[in-house]
């Protein structure tokens, strides 16, 4: 293996000798079915695209009524009552072990920029987190883990199957991210969580299908086999955030059943995906603008149902969707507001049998522990509400025309707005933003860049001025808005210059980027 990265401070604390031929010999081994399977992506598209329909498998109907059940939750997962997300810095890792969560979304992919030096210091920060020697200093104050606190397990989301790491190398090509994460967290710290009566623990992004879900499967058998680790030591959670892969719930549990500690809600890249596999199927998979999208629509009540019956069926957990809303100090109305929907939020989900949710800010954490406390009372989870009477057919899950809302200009301005200034923010190398009072990640600006595609494709009419959405109305309201973050503080040009331009490449050029990461990673140093 090659590192064309710079060896910044202590990187060759990280990428050792041993480290990197760990990684060498998973790429070798496993990235030609990962080549495979993303081909396969491909065919399924073209066939969605030429009017073909998502459906469950005949073909493992076997599985979906078969007897079989998950591994028991491992230690330090048996209580996900909330769980906290974000980057791998050291102040986030810091935050969030110090939240009172029970679990920290230690996240290499949607939450983190992948600058070189971002992904390689987010292993030394997990590193020092399991010693307990991370701190962290600025602006005058100091930040470091409380020395006797129970702190958050840590869960780490590596980058998915479809990413490549260019600075790492094998036989000259890229090696894969999900296995460049995957490899140098595994190797580093599986013993030290081990050690702490924990484990390696991991959230899988982005999958499309069971057979992706067998490929991580298949890694993990052999890693923990040439560490000597014992096997059923991993477990992974799985974000059931693409339209297929709500059409395969089970078969993803199934595949991983011995290393399975269950599902999540991915909800905004959920969004994004219906959006990506339906974009030329006219107006039957059309979505209202995104803010109008409520976890009350038909088709997004089937999904978060089918996903828990699926779960406590299986022995699994099922995890809630992430609340973005960032506490103001400032605004205590709007403040007050924001809280309300949170909870409300929150109160669904437990309500609905989730065993745990999600929130992006250490401030949430009360709220969401409240009302699962609520729910759960000492208990550490509801797998025991199987919720039989919950039926989801495949039309359910692709009602998607039934969601009520409109598309404005308003919301058309907004979805330019954000994805401006998370793209700019983006590529000066930070993955999670705060922007407008929510903590937005890649998610944001796929739905935002998406949606705007597909308006244009759809000739569609905004409700409130009666335009047409074009190219040369996204344009000037592109100029627009550019200008208006211009006149603000800290403004980049250079970071909105190249912002502005892959959001244009993203939203208006003819083909579809399948990621908008795709060319911003090009782009990056």
């Amino acid at each position: 293996m090659e590192i064309t990265g710079p060896m910044l401070d202590r990187f060759d604390e990280v990428l050792t000798p041993e480290a990197l031929a760990f990684v060498e010999t998973l790429q070798r081994e496993f990235d030609a079915t990962r080549q495979e399977l993303l081909e396969a992506r491909q065919v399924r598209q073209a066939e969605l695209s030429a009017g073909g329909r998502l459906d469950f498998l005949p073909e493992t109907k076997a599985v979906r009524e078969g007897d079989w059940s998950v591994a028991p939750p491992a230690p330090g997962l048996e209580d996900r009552r909330v769980e906290i997300t974000g980057p791998v810095d050291r102040k986030m890792t810091i935050n969030a072990l110090n939240s009172g969560a029970k679990v920290w979304l230690a996240d290499f992919e949607d939450a983190n920029s992948p600058l070189w030096a971002n992904c390689v210091s987010g292993h030394l920060n997990l590193r020092a987190a399991l010693d307990r020697t991370i701190d962290f200093e600025t602006g005058g104050k100091s930040y470091s883990l409380r020395p006797d606190a129970e702190l958050a397990t840590i869960v780490v989301r590596p980058r998915g199957w479809h990413l490549d790491e260019k600075h790492a190398l094998v036989d000259g090509r890229p090696v894969s991210a999900s296995l460049f994460d995957f490899g140098l967290y595994f190797f580093h710290c599986a013993q030290r969580q081990l050690d702490k009566g924990r484990g390696p623990y991991f959230y899988l992004p982005k999958m499309e299908s069971h057979l992706e879900a067998r490929l991580w499967n298949e890694v993990f058998v052999r890693a923990q086999d040439l560490l000597g680790i014992p096997q059923g030591t991993i477990r992974a959670t799985v974000l059931i955030e693409t339209y297929p892969a709500a059409f395969e719930m089970e078969e993803i549990l199934y595949e991983l059943r011995e290393h399975s500690a269950g599902l999540n809600a991915g909800r905004w890249d959920y969004l994004f995906s219906v959006i990506k596999k339906f974009r030329t199927r006219g107006r039957e998979f059309l979505l209202p603008e995104r803010n109008a999208v409520t976890m009350t629509a038909p088709f997004m009540r089937a999904y978060t149902e089918l996903l828990v019956r699926t779960c406590h069926k299986r022995g699994a957990h099922a995890i809630g969707g992430m609340a973005a809303f960032i506490p103001s100090r400032r605004d205590a109305e709007v403040n007050a507001m924001a809280l309300e929907k949170v909870r409300a939020d929150k109160t669904r989900e437990s309500g609905d049998g989730f065993d745990g949710s999600w929130v992006a800010h250490p401030d949430l954490v009360p709220i969401c522990r409240e009302v699962f406390d609520g729910v759960l009372g000492s208990r550490p989870n509801q797998l025991d509400r199987t919720r039989e009477e919950v039926s989801v057919s495949a039309a359910d899950l692709l009602s998607v025309s039934e969601t009520p809302g409109e598309i404005t200009e308003t919301g058309l301005r907004g979805n330019v707005d954000v994805a401006l200034r998370y793209l700019a923010a983006w590529m000066g190398g930070l993955g999670a933003v705060a922007i407008h009072n929510l903590m937005e990640d890649a998610a944001t600006a796929e739905i935002s860049r998406s949606q705007i595609w597909q308006w244009i494709h759809n000739d569609i009419t905004l409700s409130d001025t009666g335009a047409t959405v074009t190219k040369e109305l996204v344009e000037q309201i592109i100029s627009e808005e550019l200008a208006k973050i211009a006149a603000e503080p800290g403004y980049d040009e250079r970071l909105y210059e190249q912002a502005t331009a892959l959001f244009k490449e993203v939203a208006l050029d003819d083909d579809f980027a399948e990621f908008l990461t795709l060319p911003a990673y090009s782009r990056m140093p």
